[in-house]
């Protein structure tokens, strides 16, 4: 099997299924029991956090543990919004981008429809970066929103928005800023606070730096006023629900290995030799599947993706041609009733919709190889060659019935 669909989720390290069997067959107690088995696995517990709070640069009691990075965002967001509404504000306005993760783009959106919000939406370019000067214009003219929201990296394209650029000017204005970190943190070094991003919130998720699913976080810095969107005892009050132990040791294992390997002295020549390993890929792809288009190719990318644009050809076509191949890769949208409908973050870049609905996602990791990603590219090829003749030969023959796939 290729695996090429990281960003979707990875592979957990071997550290980090360790950690969640020892927690499984040997702490499986409840770590809020006062007796000194649930007091040995709250000590684990408290590890795993000081683990992922050294990962980004925050203190343990910054951080609120989360079933996901989706729970993780919707804290940060309605948890803000929710405070807000509290102290008077009604509705709040919430500045964000249509590029952002469905997480965050779709609740935007059921906020607003149920009047708990109002809502503006940050243009993006053709690349899919969001436009600071629009906020900028937006805080000089006297609005107040109660939380800005935007992701440091697409999950689709990869491209980096400028979220410290949105930081200093939410900071200038004394808005609270959240940055969906989800598709960052364990790919490239993280600091939050003084020094590094000096946002309010930002959220994460495990299984995208080699842990299980089933833990995320939010960073919540001192001073800035949430409410709780689950009220309970656990996570200081700020979520209820006993914690998956399993999931969180292993996130602890997880992030102490993605900081080993992020501060070692080498990151920074492995770092620029991951980004000429990705650019080789999608040259061999480009010149081997002619009129294809990295999508978001003209902005600052991670290291791990590539979003490529087929023209004239279907994404579930591409995936389940690829599948069969053994490929796994994956596409910014959703099926449902058996057709794939383009990615939204896709049409917010202003791409033509018959791109739009030929894109798939290759993700890389960091143990990716040389010889996958050759091999990749064959299979690629392949495939995109044999749709390409199929859809001409339909186009061409009328008897066929068939019509050239979008």
């Amino acid at each position: 099997m290729l695996y090429l669909d990281n960003n979707a989720t990875t592979r957990p390290s071997p550290a980090a299924v360790e950690a969640a069997r020892e927690a499984m067959v040997e702490l499986w107690e409840n770590p809020s029991s006062v007796h000194r088995a649930g007091q040995q696995v709250r000590a684990r517990v408290e590890l795993a956090r000081q683990s992922i709070a050294t990962l980004i640069g925050a203190k343990p009691r910054e951080l609120v543990l989360t079933s996901s990075g989706t729970e993780a965002v919707h804290l940060a967001i309605q948890g803000v919004l929710g405070a807000a509404r509290s102290a008077g504000s009604n509705p709040p306005l919430l500045v964000t981008s249509p590029v952002e993760h469905s997480a965050g783009r779709e609740l935007a959106k059921e906020l607003e429809g149920r009047g708990d919000a109002r809502l503006c939406w940050l243009a993006v370019d053709r690349d899919g970066v969001v436009d600071v000067s629009q906020l900028e214009r937006l805080l000089e003219a006297g609005e107040r929103p109660a939380l800005v929201s935007v992701q440091w990296a697409n999950n689709e394209t990869g491209v980096v928005q400028p979220v410290e650029r949105l930081a200093a000017v939410c900071n200038a204005h004394g808005v609270p800023f959240h940055c969906d970190a989800v598709q960052w943190v364990g790919k490239e070094p993280t600091k939050v606070g003084a020094g590094g991003l000096d946002c309010a919130l930002l959220s994460l998720s495990a299984h995208k730096f080699h842990g299980l699913k089933g833990c995320g976080a939010l960073y919540i810095r001192r001073g800035v006023r949430l409410r709780p969107v689950n009220p309970g005892t656990q996570e200081l009050g700020r979520r209820a629900g006993t914690e998956s132990v399993p999931s969180i040791l292993a996130a602890g294992a997880a992030a102490a290995e993605a900081h080993a390997w992020l501060s070692a002295s080498d990151f920074p020549d492995q770092r620029e030799a991951l980004l000429a390993r990705r650019d080789r890929f999608e040259r061999r792809v480009l010149e081997a599947c002619p009129g294809a288009s990295i999508n978001g190719g003209g902005a600052p990318r991670l290291w791990n993706t590539s979003n490529i644009g087929f023209p004239r050809l279907e994404a579930e076509a591409i995936l389940l041609a690829l599948s069969e191949r053994g490929l796994c890769a994956s596409a910014g949208a959703a099926c449902a009733s058996g057709s794939l409908e383009p990615s939204p973050v896709l049409l917010a870049m202003g791409l033509d919709p018959a791109i739009a609905h030929g894109s798939v996602r290759l993700s890389l990791c960091r143990q990716t190889t040389e010889a996958e990603l050759d091999r990749a590219v064959e299979v690629l090829a392949s495939c995109v060659a044999q749709l390409r003749s199929s859809t001409s030969a339909a186009v061409g023959d009328p008897g066929a019935g068939g019509t050239a796939a979008r």
